[in-house]
Formats: C-alpha cells, sequence, structure tokens
C-alpha cells in the first residue's frame, strides 16, 4: 500500500486536531443589573432639582397627595375606588419627604413604605372627584413619566375651599405617583391660579418625579 508523503500526514493531522472540538467558552458575564433599592433618607437629595429662592422644611403631613390637595378628613369620591390612586396604603410611620415654598408654588416630595392592597383600575379614573369638608376637587388624568421597575400614576386636580363668609379659595395641583415595590414616592406641585408670579408646571413636577425616584434608588 502506498502511504502518502509526510507533508499530507501533517496537514491531516492539524485538521485532525479540531476533530476533538474545541472547548466551550465559559458564558459572558451578565450585564449589570441596576440596583433599584429604595433608601427613604435619600429623599433629600432630590432638592437640587428646585429653582433658586425655594424654602425647605421637613413634611409633616399625612403622606399621600389628598393632604397636600387640602382634602382632610373622611373623603367622598366619585367612582369610590378611585380615592386610593390620590391616597395609597401606606405606613404613615414610615414616611419621609419634605415642602418647599417658592413664587412657582409650593413642592411637596415625600416616600412611605406601602401596604399591601389591591391594584386600582386606573381607566376608570379619568375623571373624577373627590370631597371632603368645605373642600372639593376636579381631578383628571395625567400623562406620567415611566420609570423602570415602576408603575407611575400622573393627576391634575382643581381643588375649590368655601372658607367663612362663603368666600371661595381655589388651588390647582399636579401630582404623580410612583409605586416602587415596597415603597411609594409621591411628588406635587400646588399651584394658586390666580397667582401673579409666573407658575412652574406638570413638566417640573413630572421631571422631579424622576429626580427623587433616582436619588432614592442611587
Amino acid at each position: 500500500m502506498r502511504l502518502p508523503p509526510p507533508a499530507a500526514l501533517v496537514a491531516l493531522g492539524i485538521v485532525c486536531a479540531g476533530c476533538a472540538g474545541a472547548p466551550e467558552s465559559a458564558p459572558s458575564a451578565d450585564p449589570t443589573v441596576p440596583d433599584l433599592t429604595v433608601e427613604p433618607a435619600r429623599i433629600d437629595r432630590a432638592r437640587h432639582a428646585l429653582p433658586p429662592g425655594y424654602e425647605v422644611a421637613p413634611y409633616t403631613g399625612a403622606p399621600t397627595p389628598l393632604a397636600v390637595w387640602g382634602l382632610a378628613g373622611p373623603v367622598e369620591a366619585q367612582p369610590v375606588q378611585c380615592v386610593e390612586l390620590a391616597a395609597p396604603p401606606v405606613r404613615p410611620d414610615s414616611a419621609q419627604g419634605w415642602s418647599a415654598s417658592g413664587p412657582g408654588g409650593i413642592v411637596y416630595a415625600v416616600v412611605a413604605a406601602a401596604a399591601p392592597a389591591a391594584p386600582v383600575e386606573a381607566a376608570a379614573c379619568q375623571l373624577w372627584t373627590a370631597t371632603a369638608g368645605h373642600t372639593s376637587a376636579t381631578v383628571r388624568d395625567l400623562p406620567a413619566p415611566a420609570l423602570e421597575a415602576a408603575h407611575t400614576v400622573g393627576m391634575a386636580t382643581a381643588a375649590t375651599t368655601v372658607v367663612e363668609g362663603g368666600t371661595e379659595t381655589r388651588a390647582d395641583a399636579d401630582t404623580f405617583v410612583a409605586h416602587l415595590g415596597q415603597f411609594v414616592c409621591f411628588v406635587a406641585l400646588v399651584t394658586d391660579p390666580g397667582s401673579a408670579y409666573p407658575r412652574l408646571d406638570a413638566a417640573f413636577a413630572a421631571d422631579l418625579l424622576v429626580e427623587t425616584v433616582s436619588a432614592l434608588r442611587s
């Protein structure tokens, strides 16, 4: 039998060296997963987004948008379930936050530990009303910013309070709520429609919610 020349044997050996199969490469590392842990004490870091000249104080009221809208005490809402959009169940003793007042309105940023609750069907709450004491409010849906791993809700509120003597006072509020798993955060901007000063707008409040959630998670 005629043998192949030595050069052919060398070439054959090179080809067959790959017949055993190359060892499997190690799996590539997973992309870095962002840290979505919420640290409530960090909410003060969002104050840097305020315009100059605002006076800041710790928030000490009830940790719900209803409270900053001026709706205190028992609230009647139509439809009834919509009230939970503005009063999500939280543990009041866990609340942390601040308020800031200036020529463009009063700004609130609050975070609290969430309490278990069934989700509210927001589609039925594009327009609803709420009444408490001498204050009544009309609330409409407002587009909310999208946040990673969060459910957000936006509300535009026009509230009227009848004070002594039948005089009416009015206030507008743009509010954004972020449900962050074990925590609920909200930002509200309350303005006087009759103010002589330029008012901050809903876009500012939406951006502040983004800044606030980023501060809580950073």
